[in-house]
This record gives C-alpha cells, structure tokens and sequence, in this order.
C-alpha cells in the first residue's frame, strides 16, 4: 500500500499552497491546520530546508463517521497534505496527501473501509483538479 496520493505541479509555492487549498475545499475538506515547517525549524533549530508546508485537512462528515466507528481514530485524522518545493528542482512542487486507507491497515477495522474509500476518493479527485489546472 503506497502511503501517500500524490501529484507534481510546476508553479510557484504559494500558488501551489492556494491551489491545493481550493481543490481540497472543492472536495469538502476544509483546513484546520498549517504547519510551515520550514519556518518552524528555522526559527527552532536554525535549519534552513526548502518551502514544505503541512495542512490538516478534514472533512467534517467523513471524521464524523470515522470516529463514531472508533473513538481513537482521532489519531490519525486530519487527512494531512503536504506541499513541498522539490530540494533538487525548485520549479517542481510535490503535493502529497495521506492514504487513508491507512486508517483501515492501522486499526484492522473494516468497519473504516468506507470511510476511507470515500476520503481517498475526494482526495485523489482534488490532486486531480491540481492535475487538469496545471
């Protein structure tokens, strides 16, 4: 099982951010959280590392179902989506988002199956819509 959807865009890091954030609202997601690690570990460690931007993205409806089914599951919700500049190619930017059929391999829970299926399908239709606009 791949761990991550993913895409590649050729565009700049912002408009990368702001694209992926459409797509994702587009498929019901919104964004709880953003986490600009790059920022963060400059500011933390002094490390500098290429623009690499974690957002928490959820679908209210779908982690309803998720955690009625099993409370801990909480633990791996939101559905996280990466964007990242390549470290080798500064034109690229690496839009990733977590399989969440990774909920059913951790849990062994089939009951999640469904859940999973309909988040992995709306995010591969956002990676998709990143895909045609590009």
């Amino acid at each position: 099982m791949e761990i991550a959807l993913s895409t590649t865009l050729h565009t700049g890091f912002d408009e990368a951010v702001d694209a992926v954030r459409e797509a994702l609202a587009g498929q019901g997601f919104g964004i709880l959280t953003d986490i600009d690690m790059a920022a963060t570990l400059k500011a933390k460690l002094g490390h500098d590392m290429e623009n690499y931007r974690i957002l928490g993205a959820c679908n209210p409806p779908l982690a309803q179902q998720a955690v009625g089914i099993d409370r801990q599951i909480g633990l791996l919700l939101p559905c996280n989506v990466v964007v990242r500049s390549d470290p080798h190619d500064t034109g690229l930017i690496r839009v990733e988002a977590m399989n969440p059929e990774l909920m059913v391999e951790v849990t062994s829970d089939p009951r999640l199956r469904p859940v999973a299926a309909d988040a992995g399908a709306r995010l591969a239709a956002a990676l998709e819509t990143l895909d045609s606009a590009a």
